[in-house]
């Protein structure tokens, strides 16, 4: 499944809110979607199967971490959130490589491209978050 095909199943109750504009957080949650048929494929092989929890695990972190940090109204907390996100795009590059034995070079190359992508966002919005100024008046 590509991008286009994916995005336009993605629910509207989804695609409506706000942070369906961060484009990190589409990605990300674009590859944990399709990771799902990968991780699957990975727990059927005995020698992958606990890789296959730890991708899946780290896959959903990603989403999950930039929609927590864009809820926050503190721009150190928004950037501390964007960094695990970080921490988990870069954990499921690492899984992703250790799978490239079962899932072939296509499968395996592709998700390296494309979370390859989401760490560039999040690299720059780190930044950008440390820079902003808080919005809270307690911090």
């Amino acid at each position: 499944m590509n991008y286009a095909e994916w995005e336009s199943n993605v629910p509207e109750v989804i695609t409506t809110d706000v942070l369906w504009t961060v484009t990190a957080y589409r990605l990300s949650l674009f590859v944990a979607d399709i990771g799902w048929a990968d991780t699957g494929k990975l727990a059927r092989d005995a020698r992958t199967r606990s890789l296959a929890d730890q991708l899946y695990r780290s896959l959903g972190s990603i989403s999950a971490n930039i929609a927590e940090g864009y809820s926050k109204s503190g721009a150190k907390d928004r950037a501390r959130f964007y960094e695990y996100a970080l921490g988990s795009a870069r954990e499921s590059r690492d899984w992703y490589y250790k799978a490239r034995h079962i899932l072939g070079d296509e499968v395996t190359n592709h998700r390296l491209a494309e979370l390859t992508s989401v760490i560039r966002l999040l690299i720059t919005m780190i930044p950008r978050q440390r820079a902003a100024p808080n919005l809270r008046s307690d911090e």
